[in-house]
């Protein structure tokens, strides 16, 4: 988001007649001229100013894009010099800057927040910052704990049963090499356990595994027509036991 500096927009003259001598004719609509102040009524305070300090200004967030200004029958540099123009009639010591916040188009939110955003309103940048931190949050990676028979997924742990865990160890000692669907039936469950599967229902023990490791599935790739294979990445650490695992050949 970035500022583009409006304070080279001069209000427009007005056009004064017998029946409008007391308004501001800003390409379109018309502002009307305040009315006197009461001198006698006492001043509103916005708010206690603190001992020690004296007010020196105001800033107002106006949220309005361009659309909606014309919209509404007014161009957005008339709107800005015809709120210029009044609070220097209303205070003709006053000094004014008005600058427009820029954001890329179709960024989305409200106008509000992005011209407080982008003026670096310090309430604003502090609930744009933790919105940012909930949206984009780091992934911790995959920890796959041999030791412990323990997979954690972004420092949680994942859901595995024995022979999940077992399965995913098996392709892991053997990273980068392709394990067909025979080895692993042969490997991992005894012959004439009911459980058992074959060549075809392997797959669905895969899938499962796969499933449980979300965002992280591609670590178990799938080697067409042959079996499976354990690819390890850069967001991918291996606790090994301190003992040489039974598995490992």
């Amino acid at each position: 988001m970035s500022l583009a500096t409006l304070d080279h927009v001069r209000p427009a003259q007005p056009t004064r007649t017998a029946e409008s001598a007391s308004t501001l004719h800003a390409a379109g609509p018309l502002v009307a001229k305040p009315a006197p102040a009461d001198r006698t009524a006492a001043p509103a305070r916005i708010r206690a100013v603190p001992a020690g300090t004296e007010a020196r200004g105001f800033v107002l967030y106006v949220g309005v894009d361009e659309a909606k200004a014309l919209g509404a029958g007014i161009a957005l540099g008339t709107l800005v010099a015809a709120l210029k123009k009044l609070t220097s009639e209303l205070v003709p010591d006053s000094e004014t800057y008005a600058a427009v916040a820029l954001a890329p188009e179709g960024a989305g939110g409200r106008d509000l927040d992005v011209v407080r955003i982008a003026l670096q309103d310090p309430s604003a940048l502090a609930s744009h910052r933790e919105q940012a931190e909930v949206e984009v949050k780091p992934r911790g990676g995959v920890i796959i704990d041999l030791s412990r028979k323990r997979l954690l997924l972004d420092e949680e742990a994942a859901p595995l049963t024995y022979k999940e865990f077992e399965l995913l160890q098996y392709l892991v000692l053997r990273e980068g090499k392709t394990i067909d669907r025979a080895e692993l039936i042969s490997s991992l469950w005894n012959v004439g356990d009911d459980d058992a599967p074959n060549e075809r229902t392997i797959d669905v023990h895969v899938r499962r595994l796969r499933s449980k490791l979300g965002a992280y599935e591609d670590i178990v790739r799938t080697v067409r027509g042959v079996g499976y294979r354990f690819d390890r990445h850069a967001d991918v650490s291996i606790r090994h036991t301190s003992t040489p695992s039974p598995d490992l050949f």
